[in-house]
């Protein structure tokens, strides 16, 4: 930058009117510069000013607390009372008579009953076939005649002792008792009735065969299966049929071991076991089923389950009897079939549907503050479709059923009859499940 020089009398020569200028007059430029900087720094501080101002005196928002997320839970209300202990099981059905039936005497079938086929029916004592008579019926004759023979010869020999007495009282004698008896033909009495009563034995024997010859059903009996035809010849060896008995079937039911204390079972002659249920939805239809009731416990274990065995008499299985209440479905021979065993009475206790039990010995509650509850119950019994609960939860206690993806203690619930985020408090009283 040059150095400022100083004007000469010449520089103010050239002012017009030979003026000197004002001092002032050269300072205005430069107080318009300064203002020129300080009114917009002005303006910033009136605006920060009034900034602060409204930041000051403006509304302020207030923190809202955090809402709770309940999740949609369906519950119901728990109920204790006496409870019939059920018991389900698995069985098969089996005879509880059957004979395979083989004739006493040998010799050609000339005669069959038309029902003696598969699935035939038969009342007890009617005649199933015959077997040629005509030996039998000439041994009967044959023996008659040897029986005859027999009496004839006895009379004979009671006129003889007649005479030997005659003549022992002449002969006047005292002889001994083996002497006597010798004299009085005792001997030959003794052999006459002897031989009398071996030909009668054998005449009734001849009889029985003779009546052998037609073979009768030996009970209410069908016919599982039949071997023979006219012109077979049989004998001792011979399977005829296969019989068995229509009056009664039983039910071979396999349960757990721990479950016989729940169930009645026959202790002695005239006692009544539990009342039984039997199932064959395959065959019957959904809900049709059987009564019977259990008869007995069998004495061993099952090998491979290692469970106990119980035999179940169903009356009249193939529903032959004109009284037997209505027509009921027939049950057939090695069936498998599902059974239900009314067992003892549970004091005090909630059923409690299965699925609502997790694993294995837990369920769900909603405490009264809408908050999840993890509970370990005391089971009694587990049926096919309920368990039997007797401690760990209470009565009017709300049981969650729904399912929940991640249960975690204490998390919050709603229900659907609850305000929407809203939190349900309170038990909730619902009716029994009449299922």
């Amino acid at each position: 930058m040059l150095p400022k020089q100083k004007k000469s009398i010449s520089d103010y020569n050239e002012i017009p009117n030979g003026e000197i200028p004002n001092a002032t007059a050269e300072s205005g430029p430069r107080w318009r510069g300064v203002i020129r900087i300080l009114l917009p720094m002005a303006v910033l501080a009136a605006g920060a000013a009034v900034a602060l101002w409204l930041m000051e005196t403006g509304p302020q928002a207030k923190p809202r607390p955090k809402a709770r997320n309940a999740t949609l839970v369906a519950v119901r209300g728990v109920l204790y009372g006496p409870q019939k202990a059920l018991i389900s099981g698995m069985g098969t059905v089996v005879a509880a008579r059957s004979v395979d039936l083989k004739p006493q005497v040998s010799g050609e079938i000339i005669k069959m009953n038309g029902n003696l086929v598969p699935g035939g029916h038969f009342q007890k004592g009617t005649i199933l076939l015959k077997i040629d008579p005509t030996d039998y019926r000439l041994a009967v004759r044959h023996l008659t005649t040897d029986v005859k023979k027999a009496e004839s010869d006895l009379q004979l020999e009671q006129g003889n002792q007649l005479v030997a007495q005659k003549e022992y009282k002449l002969l006047g004698e005292t002889v001994s008792d083996a002497e006597k008896a010798l004299m009085l033909r005792r001997p030959q009495l003794k052999n006459l009735a002897a031989t009398l009563e071996a030909a009668k034995a054998k005449l009734e024997q001849a009889r029985v065969d003779l009546g052998r010859t037609r073979i009768k059903a030996p009970f209410n009996a069908v016919v599982h299966s039949s071997g023979v035809n006219i012109g077979t010849r049989a004998n001792d060896g011979t399977v005829l049929a296969t019989l068995v008995g229509t009056d009664a079937y039983w039910v071979e039911v396999s349960v757990p071991v721990r479950q016989l204390c729940w169930i009645r079972i026959p202790q002695s002659e005239g006692d009544r076991g539990a009342r039984v249920r039997v199932y064959a939805p395959a065959a019957w239809g959904d809900g049709v089923y059987r009564e019977g009731r259990v008869i007995r416990l069998e004495a061993d274990l099952e090998e491979q389950g290692r469970m106990a065995r119980l035999l179940v008499q169903v009356e009249d299985p193939l529903s032959l009897r004109p009284d037997n209440g209505g027509k009921k479905p027939p049950m057939l021979i090695g069936a498998y079939v599902r059974v239900e065993i009314e067992g003892q009475t549970v004091p005090s206790a909630a059923a409690i549907e299965r699925e609502f039990i997790r694993n294995g010995n837990t369920v769900w509650v909603m405490d009264p503050q809408g908050n999840l509850a993890i509970r370990s119950v005391k089971i009694a019994l587990r049926g096919a479709d309920k368990i039997l609960v007797t401690h760990g939860i209470a009565p009017g206690e709300r049981l969650i059923t729904s399912d929940l993806t991640g249960p975690v203690e204490g998390m919050p619930l709603c229900t659907a009859n609850a305000g929407a985020g809203q939190i349900a408090a309170g038990p909730t009283t619902l009716k029994e499940d009449p299922s």
